[in-house]
């Protein structure tokens, strides 16, 4: 079941919604989990079971963690806890995502024929694993205490709003929320809100670059345009698709009262590539540091191992995308670049004379299109070839009648899709918003921008036009 889809928007998530504000404040949490295991077990209930396991062993071993660590103090027994729920929550994941990769991979070297296990991918498996992870943790160091009501935790864990695409919650994020919380009508306006412009940035916005970048699949005469269209539209289509999700899970967390953290912060206007992956899945990015890179020694142990780290890091970022080479060559090539940065070119990337703060934005832009061409790519081959094409690599020409006609179509599109990854509307609208002049037509003018929004998502949905999923893949 998808946000941007008839099934969720006028079926599961109004009836949620009629049930949850019924009920008394007890049993709030009680509908949450009932409604977010309905949730991830329509389209596959088997898949219930793999969240059911990760939720019980994080739960009874995060107490016993938490147990261990007060009777026995400077033991190792909480260490063990801790171990044995970070291997389980690995284990289900490496199980579930990468056991067909390593078979593959074990076969092409050693010249066997093992069988394959053909594991359908649970959808989120990698962002419930990495919360139930955090939390664990969290309790192991102190930050947060065990939490003794299996419905609240279950809750947090299988909540629907970011279950399928995050942003990643921890579980100190919302921790008094689960306790308590205040609905308002302002909080549930501005959940409304935050999740129609999602839905738009999803609809009327990544929808369209997708398709764009599906004809460039389909098309079998291509040119230098075509390649560069298709790089754009393909680095637009994921920041949308991805953002727009973001932004609908903060809406509907802001409509349950729910505080979730953000997870994209314009990164397309980022001047290094440090600066982007702090605008980008933010989420992730702050995990990885706190959970991975910090642990490892993070920049305490000196220059080497401090690149060993972001090694280390990067491969580990783009395996968690998914079980192929291209991930892992995605996640590397980002690491490359941090490493360079952090190395060779910060005196370039912080000068801005002489033109050099546009070339920044070029340079990191350039990175990025190339980046998500490799994302994208069904394969290394595939990919090597579109990166080689755009470089004019390939002897195609220039540009052709089929490239000018997907320019002249989409242009519209890919004009707005810029505009939006940058800050200017919310610029123009806070503006606005803050001369008293306009203050009563922006207070009607918002919601009804939201409800237009709404009925042309809903007109363009109805019509059946294309909708992927990016998320299957996680």
């Amino acid at each position: 079941m998808l946000f941007s889809g008839i099934p969720f928007l006028f079926y599961f998530l109004p009836l949620v919604l009629v049930i949850y504000f019924a009920v008394p404040r007890g049993g709030k949490n009680a509908v949450l989990l009932l409604s977010s295991l309905f949730f991830y077990g329509w389209g596959e209930p088997k898949f219930l079971f793999f969240m059911l396991a990760a939720i019980l062993q994080g739960y009874l071993l995060a107490i016993l963690i938490e147990k261990a660590k007060r009777e026995y103090p400077g033991g190792k027994r909480s260490k063990v806890f801790l171990a044995a729920s970070v291997a389980l929550s690995l284990g289900l994941l490496g199980y579930c995502k990468y056991a067909d990769f390593f078979i593959t991979n074990f076969n092409a070297l050693t010249g066997l024929s093992l069988p394959l296990l053909k594991i359908a991918l649970p959808i989120g498996i990698s962002f419930y694993t990495f919360q139930i992870m955090s939390y664990v943790v969290d309790v192991y160091r102190g930050e947060v205490k065990a939490q003794r009501s299996l419905i609240d935790f279950g809750a947090y864990v299988a909540f629907f709003p970011q279950l399928i695409a995050g942003p990643i919650v921890r579980y100190a994020d919302i921790e008094a929320d689960l306790k308590d919380r205040r609905h308002t009508v302002e909080g549930t306006a501005a959940g409304v809100r935050r999740f129609g412009i999602g839905l738009g940035k999803k609809v009327l916005l990544a929808n369209q670059l997708a398709e764009l970048a599906a004809h460039f699949n389909a098309a079998e005469e291509k040119s230098l345009l075509f390649y560069w269209l298709y790089a754009a539209a393909t680095m637009l289509y994921i920041y949308f698709d991805f953002s727009g999700y973001s932004d609908m899970a903060i809406g509907l967390g802001r409509i349950f009262c729910f505080r979730f953290p953000e997870n994209f912060n314009y990164p397309y206007i980022s001047g290094s590539i440090t600066e982007f992956w702090r605008r980008w899945h933010m989420t992730l990015g702050g995990w990885f540091r706190d959970y991975l890179y910090i642990p490892l020694g993070g920049n305490r142990k000196g220059q080497g191992r401090r690149l060993f780290n972001i090694f280390i890091v990067w491969a580990a970022t783009g395996l968690w995308h998914g079980a192929a080479w291209n991930f892992a060559a995605w996640g590397l090539m980002f690491a490359v670049l941090l490493m360079l940065e952090k190395l060779w070119l910060p005196d370039v990337l912080q000068n801005k004379m002489f033109g050099l703060g546009v070339l920044r934005h070029v340079y990191v832009l350039v990175a990025v299109a190339v980046s998500f061409v490799l994302f994208d790519a069904a394969d290394m081959a595939a990919a090597a070839d579109i990166i080689i094409a755009m470089f004019g690599g390939a002897g195609v020409p220039a540009v052709d009648e089929l490239s000018l006609y997907y320019l002249q179509s989409y242009g519209l599109i890919l004009l707005l899709a810029v505009v939006g990854a940058t800050p200017v509307p919310a610029r123009i609208v806070a503006d606005l918003g803050r001369k008293k002049a306009m203050a009563p037509l922006m207070a009607v003018a918002e919601p009804l921008f939201v409800l237009g929004l709404l009925v042309v998502c809903t007109a363009f949905l109805i019509d059946g036009s294309f909708n992927p999923f990016l998320y299957f893949r996680f």
